[in-house]
């Protein structure tokens, strides 16, 4: 079944609508931020695989303009502007590559290379509202990559679960690893 024009613009502003809601409450709950950001991620995943690659995009980029007009702690949306947001969009193409191991490395990599800028050059602004350690920051960066890996565990089976469950389909829409 073809999904219609109309289809595509109420499931964009359906999933617009709960990823601001849900940077809204990783903005204001103490504890819980990176899982509030992490769950918003999903709704990009959502739309890459109902409408494509560039109604992730636009869903991406309508969250984070959104995100930063209407969220009160303006440091909060940086987490899901500069990793959460297109994680989605990333690991899309990524696993389009062929071999896990490479796949994994790619995602790795590029993740170490972000942490390492972010948290030489922009700890503060980067992570926001998210306080760390005052841990080396070889170790913050391994400490992250683990997280990566268990996020992109965790992001690969919701996206399973939704396209067997809600959309009753297997996951031939979208390669996973």
């Amino acid at each position: 079944m073809k999904t219609s024009k109309t289809m595509k613009i109420a499931l964009g502003g359906i999933c617009l609508a709960l990823t601001v809601i849900f940077l809204f409450g990783g903005s204001i709950v103490p504890g819980i931020e990176l899982t509030l950001f992490a769950i918003s991620s999903l709704f990009t995943a959502v739309m890459i695989l109902e409408t494509g690659v560039k109604g992730g995009v636009l869903l991406y980029a309508g969250a984070v303009l959104l995100g930063f007009a209407i969220i009160p702690n303006k440091l909060a949306m940086i987490p899901y502007a500069f990793f959460f947001g297109y994680y989605g969009i990333v690991k899309y193409y990524i696993e389009k590559l062929p071999g896990r191991w490479i796949q994994l490395a790619l995602k790795t990599g590029l993740f170490a290379v972000l942490l390492s800028i972010g948290l030489i050059g922009f700890k503060k602004l980067l992570l926001g509202s998210i306080h760390l350690p005052d841990y080396p920051v070889w170790l913050l960066i391994l400490a992250g990559i683990a997280f990566l890996l268990l996020y992109d565990f965790v992001y690969t089976f919701l996206i399973g679960f939704y396209l067997r469950r809600i959309k009753g389909r297997g996951i031939d829409g979208m390669k996973l690893s």
